[in-house]
């Protein structure tokens, strides 16, 4: 049983950085395609950032290519997600979640254990 803790959300002005942790425990997750999904208000949870196992290789959401950036640290069992270049329409909660399975999928049925989510909040 995988237990997944996110820290790193709060409130921030466009422009800013924020860094997003994903503790795992229970566990290691080196073997787990790993993603961050976020989730605004009336609207699904889409991957914004995925991390395949060996060979490492990482999938961007279009909105995010170029500002936001996923890595894991398998000695400390953590997933990060860097948010440069913030923008209001990256304001949502943040979900990290892994799959029992190398790959990245795209899809949150395809992942199998989830964190309960930070929240992102940036300011015009």
């Amino acid at each position: 049983q995988v237990q997944l803790v996110e820290s790193g959300g709060g409130l921030v002005q466009a422009g800013d950085s924020l860094r997003l942790s994903c503790e795992a425990s229970g566990r290691p997750v080196s073997s787990n395609a790993m993603g961050w999904f976020r989730q605004a208000p009336g609207k699904e949870r889409e991957l914004v950032a995925g991390i395949s196992r060996i060979p490492t290789i990482t999938y961007y959401a279009d909105s995010v290519k170029g500002r936001f950036t996923i890595s894991r640290d398998n000695a400390k069992n953590t997933v990060y997600l860097q948010l440069n270049s913030l923008k209001p329409e990256d304001t949502a909660v943040y979900y990290c979640a892994g799959r029992n399975a190398p790959t990245v999928y795209t899809t949150p049925r395809d992942y199998d254990f989830w964190g309960q989510g930070t929240q992102v909040t940036v300011s015009s």
